[in-house]
């Protein structure tokens, strides 16, 4: 894997918490920032695309209101539960 340098900028804090770990662990600056970046990315990455692929289903299919679904939800308990909640194309 090819690697490129990115210069950031980062308050003196985070420059001495990130001296201290690299020194505690024993890794270097870069690579504790790398990894750092890369968690970051991977987590967001996914978020993102959890909400475009809600969003998309939300166009396709329809939602359901809220109250709709509590209401739903709180009849589980009900020896005759309530339909399931249909979706409603916005």
């Amino acid at each position: 894997m090819s690697t490129t340098t990115l210069s950031i900028r980062v308050d003196d804090d985070q420059k001495e918490r990130l001296e201290a770990l690299a020194e505690s662990t024993g890794r270097s600056r870069s690579f504790l920032a790398a990894e750092a970046i890369r968690e970051y990315l991977d987590a967001n990455e996914w978020q993102v695309a959890g909400v475009r692929a809600a969003i998309r289903s939300i166009e396709q299919d329809g939602s359901v209101p809220h109250d709709r679904v509590k209401a739903w939800v709180g009849a589980w308990d009900d020896r005759t539960p309530a339909k399931r909640p249909r979706a409603r194309k916005a």
